[in-house]
């Protein structure tokens, strides 16, 4: 799934608690009162570009200095204790030698498909008689396509039985009049059900349907989506979730996910301090996975399940941290405990086919097939043109 996912209710919820500052939280972030910010005397009116400059320069370069001294201290503090404490296996800093090795992980399996790539997108067209979505998984590797699946979901809120036409249109009517805001509830309802369903497909045709060994994917291997709401509503739902990620985590075993540190402020942090062609492996999976069934809202029947598949399965994960270059942000991958140095040469290998990005290519290539195959351009025209004629045929009818 793409870094573009949208953020669950929870997940806002959880970020308003945590962004609920105070004043002095402001005035420590910003080194100014939040009085003073708000007082418009103090504002200027129009700008001076002339001003303006030198105040940026003046403030780039005290962050810059500032932002050397952390780095500094990671290293020489932080990162020799992440491998004293060893809270994961090989825990503590690493680094790729020589390019030769890169060359060889290239050679050895990137190039010859030895590690497939998995890709996904989701298109919604919306209106009041009728929402269509269309979910679209790519696999790739360097050897080709390797296989495109998409799947329509077509939601009516009316289709007549024929018993009673009246009453179910005033069903239909008292219906939308309680979710007068279709901006929530029902799309509320539609975006929950749309990741859970494409966060499932692609895990499971990059499992079921790749031929490769070493298997790649963008996000967590035990997301967010697969722990909570719909997978966490029904026994049978549950099983399927799980049974899919405990067969990827603790079976296959040759896996990466890949993700941008930005939403993780603190890895971000760890990563800024890594000089290209390092990586960082820093704790496993267990603890987040517990606190994401603890505050996940996982219904309680649920949650003992998942809290079990959390404790079995975490400490399997391993979290670690690459960067490529000093231009590229770092990025976070989960790989498993066993394979964390191989896992981490293909992440970065990959990733330095394109060094300005820092993010492995055969995801990109993954999702930029799915957007050409399944975007939202050609589906919305088909169904315009069907539209279209189902309007002549329903005139020509009546």
């Amino acid at each position: 799934m793409d870094d573009k996912e949208e953020v669950s209710d929870h997940k806002l919820a959880e970020h308003s608690v945590t962004t609920n500052a105070s004043v002095d939280d402001f005035k420590r972030a910003y080194g100014e009162d939040f009085t003073q910010a708000i007082d418009i005397d103090t504002w200027r009116i129009g700008e001076n570009l002339a001003h303006l400059y030198p105040l940026i320069e003046k403030e780039l370069i005290q962050a810059r200095q500032d932002e050397l001294k952390t780095q500094e201290t990671f290293r020489e503090t932080i990162f020799p204790k992440i491998k004293e404490l060893a809270h994961v296996p090989h825990a503590g800093l690493h680094r790729i030698e020589n390019e030769a090795m890169i060359e060889k992980i290239h050679s050895g399996f990137l190039f010859n498909g030895a590690v497939t790539a998995c890709g996904s997108v989701s298109a919604v067209y919306d209106s009041l008689p009728i929402s269509i979505t269309q979910i679209g998984v790519c696999l790739v590797n360097y050897q080709g396509q390797h296989g495109s699946y998409s799947h329509r979901l077509f939601r009516r809120d009316l289709r007549f039985k024929g018993d009673d036409p009246i009453k179910e249109a005033v069903d239909l009517l008292e219906r939308r009049r309680r979710n007068d805001s279709p901006d929530a509830s029902r799309s509320q309802l539609s975006n929950l059900a749309i990741r859970g369903i494409r966060t499932y497909a692609e895990r499971a045709i990059l499992l079921e349907r790749s031929a490769s060994n070493w298997l790649l994917g963008g996000g967590s291997p035990a997301p967010f989506e697969l722990m909570t709401g719909f997978w966490a509503s029904k026994p049978e739902m549950k099983e399927r979730s799980i049974a899919l990620m405990r067969k990827m985590i603790t079976e296959h075993r040759k896996f990466i996910y890949v993700q941008g540190s930005e939403r993780s402020q603190e890895l971000w942090t760890f990563g800024n301090a890594l000089k290209p062609y390092e990586y960082l492996i820093i704790d496993t999976l267990e603890e987040r996975l517990t606190h994401m069934v603890e505050v996940g809202g996982t219904r309680s029947q649920f949650r003992d399940s998942y809290q079990k598949f959390a404790a079995e399965v975490g400490p399997q994960i391993a979290v670690g941290l690459y960067r490529v270059s000093r231009q590229a942000a770092p990025r976070i991958f989960y790989c498993h405990v066993d394979h964390v140095h191989i896992a981490a040469h293909i992440a970065m290998a990959d990733s330095a086919l394109q060094m300005h990005l820092g993010s492995p290519m055969l995801l990109d290539l993954a999702d930029s097939l799915c957007n050409t195959a399944f975007g939202k351009g050609d589906f919305i025209a088909s169904i315009e043109q069907a539209y279209t004629k189902a309007e002549v045929l329903t005139n020509l009818k009546n």
